[in-house]
């Protein structure tokens, strides 16, 4: 009998049919991959499990009990069923300890026994080989170690299968590891895992089994050994899909961009960020410049100062051989320099926004009307070019954004920008946690925008992707600039060599 057992489960969302009899079999002690595109279905299935909503059809069972519908994310807690989302629900504020056993504290006369609480969660950090201290505060960990936090938090639930969603998007491959060789001693306490990803080399590593959902619908189930990459992105977009590297540029254009000097210290309060020092390169008119590095090596802290958000201490970033003074993110716009942020969900969506406001929001001025009155028409008319151009799945532009996949959200973070014709177009991580098919298109926008004579800069922590795009490839390593490689010419081991010790391979 399977752990888990999810038959023949519908929903449907107001012009959306989100899943059409889906269904899912784990059993103990496996870990699960669940496949598919963005709008497959797999966040819509993953909340009907944790209780966040209720299927319209279908049934769930779990440890032979057949899970009641109205049931609260509580209550499957209670039964044993724990999620891990993409965004953490830690609470910043609070230590290692609280978060693990916030809303279950131990009691002493009525109140909170801390001494227990920290001494109880020393032991399960403890047993799961975790080098954290149980009294320092979340906001002080970097994400690796606050994916450890909420693994530890649903050891102190007593967990029988955890969910885990993108739970390696922003880790690095040494911290991937890590991250492995703990789910491995769940499976050997006979836990079970659903393990949700779109880095199907991972599935081959980690996964016993797989489940394969295409809209809204079951496509296939088996054994992980039993099938290859390429078999498994069949089966998830229903073709095969081809991912085109970069033809050799051989024509580049004037400078756009220079960036001279740059450096920055991290403040003693600043929770994270990585100190500058010297950052030095250029952007050409067609090109498209890769930054490679590991995690909090300094990419994300100088695309950001390039945009505006944040400040440099010492430097110069010039455009077209004219000094740039960037004291906001208005002044990168102003200055035809366009960011799609690392975190799309925190920095560039407004969630409880309609699609057509975020993709339109920085082209106001132009859809304006005497400069007072938004032109909605004209305001329909872009979103619904863009939505053509980039393949974009939506009910309707009047949606919130947050109702879509996150595949989709990047698409029209991209739109936003390609809608201000910029000069610079910066992406950071460009298509973390998007499965296989919308990367394909991604990787054609930016190829198409470099035609055009933007130039383009890509941050991206996979390094086939970063290869697969760049004419150049900066390469950052602990702030500073650790080497620069033609595209054409890159391969992993060289990349990792500066990554790691500064030195090519």
């Amino acid at each position: 009998m399977a752990l888990l057992a999810i038959q023949d489960v519908s929903k449907r969302f107001p012009g959306v049919l989100a899943l059409d009899g889906a269904r899912l079999s784990v059993e103990a002690g496996e870990v699960h991959a669940l496949l598919g595109e963005n709008g497959a279905g797999k966040s819509t299935l993953l909340k009907i499990l944790a209780g966040a909503q209720a299927c319209d059809a279908g049934t769930l069972t779990f440890q032979d009990k057949v899970l009641r519908p109205g049931d609260t994310p509580f209550q499957r807690q209670a039964a044993g069923i724990v999620t891990i989302y993409q965004e953490f629900n830690l609470q910043p504020f609070l230590t290692v300890a609280e978060n693990m056993y916030l809303g279950r504290e131990p009691l002493r006369f009525g109140l909170i026994d801390q001494k227990r609480m920290r001494a109880d969660a020393q032991a399960i950090l403890t047993d799961l080989g975790l080098d954290l201290d149980p009294d320092i505060e979340v906001s002080r960990l970097n994400v690796a170690d606050q994916q450890m936090v909420e693994i530890a938090r649903a050891m102190t639930i007593q967990a029988r299968l955890i969910v885990m969603d993108e739970p390696t998007a922003a880790l690095s491959p040494r911290e991937v590891d890590i991250l492995h060789r703990i789910i491995r001693e769940l499976k050997g306490r006979g836990v079970s895992v659903i393990y949700v990803t779109h880095r199907l080399k991972e599935v081959k590593s980690i996964c016993d089994a797989y489940t394969v959902l295409r809209d809204g619908r079951f496509v296939a189930t088996g054994r992980v050994a039993d099938i290859g990459i390429d078999g498994m992105i069949r089966l998830m977009v229903g073709r095969d899909v081809e991912f085109l590297k970069r033809p050799a540029h051989t024509l580049a254009g004037e400078v756009l961009l220079s960036v001279e000097g740059v450096s920055r210290r991290r403040g003693r309060h600043e929770a994270r960020g990585t100190s500058l020092h010297d950052i030095g390169f250029e952007v050409r008119a067609g090109e498209i410049v890769g930054l490679a590095g590991l995690v909090g090596a300094g990419r994300t802290d100088l695309v950001r100062i390039l945009f505006g958000a944040d400040r440099m201490d010492t430097g110069a970033v010039r455009m077209d051989g004219r000094k740039l003074q960037l004291v906001s993110p208005c002044d990168g716009l102003r200055e035809g320099i366009a960011l799609v942020p690392e975190d799309r969900k925190q920095q560039g969506c407004f969630l409880d926004h309609s699609i057509r406001h975020n993709l339109s929001l920085p082209s106001l001025r132009r859809l304006s009307r005497w400069g007072i009155f938004v032109d909605e028409g004209a305001e329909r008319r872009l979103v619904e070019d863009y939505r053509k151009r980039l393949n974009i799945r939506m009910a309707h532009d009047g949606v919130a954004i947050s109702t879509l996949s996150g595949g989709n959200q990047q698409k029209v973070l991209l739109a936003r920008c390609m809608a201000l014709s910029p000069k610079i177009l910066i992406v950071d991580e460009p298509t973390r946690g998007i499965d296989v098919g919308a990367k394909a298109d991604v990787h054609q926008v930016l190829f198409d925008m470099a035609a055009t004579g933007v130039g383009v800069i890509v941050v991206s922590s996979e390094l086939p992707e970063v290869m697969a795009v760049s004419d150049r490839i900066v390469v950052f390593r602990e702030g500073r600039v650790a080497g620069t490689v033609k595209g054409s010419a890159a391969d992993e081991e060289t990349l990792m060599g500066l990554m790691a010790t500064g030195r090519a391979a």
